[in-house]
């Protein structure tokens, strides 16, 4: 006989949810995720988006399957611009996780911290398998949420020794570097010369919302792998033309990362062919291709998200919450 709380779902606050998750935890999902897809065990359909003009909102759904985790999940997105004028966060994301067997919704929770977790440790577990291994110089262009999530998730994969912060905020990045030496071990510097800053740097992570290049190419050093975070649209771009056509090895979170401005523009300029992507990232964690494979590479990791890595992260949180006992149960259909 089934007992009631079988039929219940666990509601996580955020609060909550970083109780339970810590940077590791989120890596470990991601990587696992990202296998998935490489193995082709993953089923993500494409987004779904619905516009309310009328308030500059929309609203996302993103549905994804992990058949070898066992994690089904959607993720909910509501991005309003004006929300501001209410004291509201513009983006604000809820993720709710169903029992592949039967349906029933088994947790619901905050989706914000959890996409920009699962966010940062996408790039950490991309530089695992692209940077070289005895990378420690960072340089982060743009001190906002996914730089500091970026840093915290790479600070697990590599012994990061500098960071070299620059964002054209320069309050936001003094209060970056004050917070991030604190959760970091390394040296957290605030630069106004981005070009040495990255001569410097064994890796560059671009979280910015530019839609001009803030990343160029002649600026690499042979070796460096390169992190591309905060460009999400067709017009949108952090990294100039040079910088891809430089890379030895350009690498998607997604096939769909093609379509963004970083990829796109220099495929419709002649500058790469789509042939010279080499690989989703998925398909090198699951051992089809090799990552880096000489300490010369300059390499390009492309990210736009996927609700995998949601999916993922949800699930491992929820397991997390129930060992420790964190959350509360709540009966939805009463059976």
């Amino acid at each position: 006989m089934p007992t009631a709380e079988s039929h219940s779902a666990l509601l996580l606050s955020r609060k909550e949810v970083e109780q339970v998750l810590s940077p590791e935890e989120v890596v470990g999902a991601v990587e696992a995720a990202y296998r998935e897809m490489g193995l082709g065990t993953a089923t993500v359909p494409p987004r779904i988006r619905i516009d309310m003009e009328q308030y500059k909102g929309n609203l996302l759904v993103m549905p994804a399957y992990l058949k070898g985790i066992g994690a089904l999940g959607t993720k909910l997105v509501t991005t309003y611009l004006e929300n501001f004028k209410l004291n509201l966060p513009s983006v604000l994301g809820t993720i709710i996780l169903h029992d592949p067997q039967n349906g029933l919704p088994i947790a619901i929770m905050d989706g914000t911290y959890v996409t920009a977790m699962r966010t940062g440790a996408a790039g950490a577990v991309a530089a695992k398998y692209l940077s070289r291994e005895d990378s420690s110089n960072v340089t982060v262009i743009g001190t906002g949420v996914q730089g500091r999530s970026q840093v915290i998730a790479l600070d697990i994969i590599r012994k990061l020794k500098h960071i070299f912060a620059f964002d054209s905020d320069r309050k936001r990045c003094q209060d970056y570097v004050q917070e991030m030496q604190e959760r970091v071990d390394a040296d957290v510097i605030q630069v106004d010369d981005v070009p040495q800053a990255v001569r410097q740097s064994d890796i560059v992570i671009t979280a910015t919302s530019s839609f001009e290049p803030v990343l160029r190419g002649e600026w690499l050093n042979e070796g460096t792998h390169v992190t591309g975070i905060g460009s999400h649209s067709s017009d949108a771009r952090e990294l100039d033309e040079n910088v891809v056509k430089r890379a030895s090895k350009i690498v998607l979170d997604t096939w769909d990362a093609k379509t963004v401005g970083d990829i796109a523009y220099p495929i419709s300029r002649g500058i790469i062919k789509e042939q010279d992507i080499y690989s989703d990232i998925g398909t090198i964690i699951a051992g089809k291709k090799p990552g880096r494979t000489s300490a010369k590479e300059i390499t390009v990791f492309k990210s736009v998200g996927t609700a995998a890595l949601d999916s993922s992260t949800a699930f491992k949180a929820y397991r997390l919450a129930k060992e420790k006992g964190v959350g509360k149960l709540v009966d939805l259909w009463q059976v």
